[in-house]
């Protein structure tokens, strides 16, 4: 499915692919700027920003701080007709006493620093797009008068009587958290950028883009991601949104070389001061090998354990700590089976044994349950399954094929 909205002097093509993963394509852009999701939030940014990029008025784009508001704006330019490099003023790197000049420009003598007359990033960016990031920094006094100069269609330097014809298109970042308006008699476009932990399903659609871009600056990078990272990535909060997630997934490639990536590697590829400890990533990897075995036997332990190479008693201690509940995973579809005959079992011979048990609640009866429970279990004559002949047949009740999945990788 794919819709195409025309215009000059390029196209924005807007794909879902049968994955349902939504990017934004155009000729000439770089594969790493383009925006990509799964969520209808992602569907509608794209629309909002293709609709906003067919017109000339200014853009006001609010979005959690490493939400990738620059690149919607690059995105709005790029798709624009606008082909000129796009400028960027931060307005937080600026000191406020600073911020006019640095907008508008100044004449010369206005600033002692200064020796000459001094181009601001309006002048700068005529016929093309000036982003200014992070304008809810910008001293009150001088986002009025950009304002006025947008609305005006005209600016003055600081210093100077003759105004200036305002040519630049003007897009505004800012957090979703602040009042941004340019006032009345300013028609503009407004997008709000939904921060990343309220759209999961866009988690690891981003990271396999991500892993696409960086596997690209090796000879041989990584091919995808193991079961456990893919749980591990979704189950994260990303404070950092969509930033803290690229950066990681950079990291994670530089540390798996050309090996499949694990969570173990999402882990140890943040900031060094932000590494787990050893206890950390070990109680973390447990609570998601047990959360996956569990999801895999449909809670049921006795056969978790088996597939751990556990005993029963050992296992269900595991589980205790990490605090996980096995009856969750009752009733739920189990995962195929792979049939590996190094990770199955196929037939199952049981001896008749009675685990009749009056168990009234008390320590005694729990334990003699328990331990007919496991008398029952080391009845079971488990038959290796290249031993035997036709295994995957039909009509046999014997016939019961397990096996571990092998890991599966987003691509």
């Amino acid at each position: 499915m794919s819709a195409r909205s025309k215009q000059d002097p390029g196209q924005v093509l807007v794909t879902r692919a049968e994955t349902g993963v939504y990017r934004s394509e155009r000729a000439g852009r770089r594969s790493e700027d383009r925006i990509v999701g799964a969520s209808e939030a992602t569907r509608q940014l794209i629309a909002q920003a293709t609709a906003a990029a067919r017109t000339e008025l200014p853009v006001i784009l609010l979005g959690p701080r490493g939400s990738d508001r620059e690149l919607v704006a690059r995105a709005i330019h790029a798709w624009s007709s606008r082909s000129a490099d796009l400028e960027v003023l931060s307005c937080a790197a600026i000191p406020e006493a600073l911020q006019s000049r640095e907008l508008f420009g100044c004449a010369e003598g206005v600033y002692p620093a200064v020796p000459g007359a001094y181009q601001g990033a309006l002048e700068r960016s005529a016929g093309t797009t000036l982003l200014i990031e992070d304008f809810d920094a910008l001293r009150s006094g001088v986002a009025t008068a950009l304002w006025e100069a947008v609305r005006e269609g005209s600016y003055r330097r600081e210093g100077e009587d003759n105004a200036r014809t305002l040519s630049a298109r003007v897009i505004c970042t800012g957090d979703l958290s602040t009042t941004l308006s340019p006032g009345d008699g300013v028609s503009h476009h407004r997008i709000e950028i939904t921060p990343l932990d309220t759209r999961r399903e866009d988690v690891l659609p981003l990271a396999a883009h991500y892993l696409r871009t960086f596997s690209g600056e090796t000879e041989e990078g990584p091919r995808g991601f193991t079961a456990d990272a893919r749980a591990f990535l979704e189950s994260e909060p990303w404070p950092g949104d969509v930033k803290e997630l690229r950066e990681r997934i950079r990291g994670a490639v530089r540390l798996a070389g050309a090996d499949v990536i694990s969570a173990e590697a999402l882990m140890l590829a943040r900031d060094s001061e932000e590494v787990p400890s050893f206890k950390e990533a070990k109680r973390a990897f447990e609570t998601r090998y047990v959360t996956g075995l569990l999801r895999r036997c449909g809670g049921n332990i006795s056969r978790a354990a088996r597939l751990a190479k556990k005993d029963r008693k050992d296992f269900y201690d595991v589980v205790r700590r990490t605090g996980v509940d096995p009856s969750v995973f009752r009733g739920l579809p189990q995962e195929p089976q792979s049939g590996r005959a190094s990770d199955s079992y196929a037939v199952i011979r049981a001896t008749p044994v009675d685990v009749r048990v009056h168990a009234s609640g008390d320590a005694a009866d729990l334990d003699a349950l328990d331990q007919a429970l496991q008398a029952f279990l080391d009845s079971l004559d488990i038959v290796p399954e290249e031993s035997v002949p036709g295994i995957g047949s039909t009509g046999s009740d014997e016939v019961s094929p397990t096996g571990a999945s092998s890991p599966s990788s987003v691509q």
